[in-house]
């Protein structure tokens, strides 16, 4: 096992989108290679929206100090709903925000209908990048950029690499690794120390 990027040691939350992360997706390879914790769910297939929440701000509290959220898909719109509400968001050293779904879609599944409810009009209070694709089927590339200024994130777009899961055939990702560090090394300066 690999250590982690490290900003003050900050520990690696892996958030997966709906119906989890399989055994090829880079999540799991990277909770595999690299440590860090995957933020399991109670329930895959109905992603209540407060459940996921009350589940991320568990495993946040849970940890001595400070963390760096990587999510995928819905584990994007997890990390600013969960921003949104928590008192712990200044633990966030960074975020990267892996292929967000576009909520606002007309076919949008009947499950995920629960999270197109608005978040405040407001940045996301820590340092975040928004990782897109330009063939992405469920989100447009327009689309994450619009979601990335809201969220007060850069947008990096990486080519044609659709929903950028397993099915993408990255493997590890090492690219995704390097945006993580970049991202960590950014933030070196801004992180908080948890509360005592």
């Amino acid at each position: 096992m690999t250590q982690e990027p490290s900003s003050a040691s900050a520990r690696i939350l892996l958030l997966p989108g709906w119906l989890g992360s399989g055994p090829g997706h880079w999540q799991q390879r990277w909770h595999t290679l690299h440590g860090g914790a995957l933020v399991e769910q109670a329930d895959w297939l109905t992603p209540r929206r407060g459940d996921w929440i009350a589940r991320l701000e568990d495993v946040i509290l849970a940890q001595p100090g400070p963390v760096a959220l990587v999510g995928h898909s819905l584990g994007c719109h997890l990390a600013a709903a969960w921003a949104h509400t928590s008192r712990q968001a200044q633990r966030v050293a960074c975020a990267l925000l892996v292929a967000p779904p576009d909520l606002a879609r007309r076919d949008l599944p009947p499950a995920l209908l629960p999270w197109r409810r608005p978040l405040p009009g407001q940045a996301l209070p820590f340092a975040a990048t928004v990782v897109a694709s330009a063939d992405d089927p469920y989100c447009s590339l327009d689309a994450a950029q619009r979601l990335a200024s809201g969220w007060g994130a850069d947008c990096i777009e990486l080519g044609a690499l659709g929903h950028i899961n397993a099915d993408s055939g990255l493997g590890d990702w090492p690219q995704g690794r390097a945006l993580l560090q970049a991202a960590l090394q950014r933030s070196r300066h801004n992180v908080v120390p948890p509360p005592v």
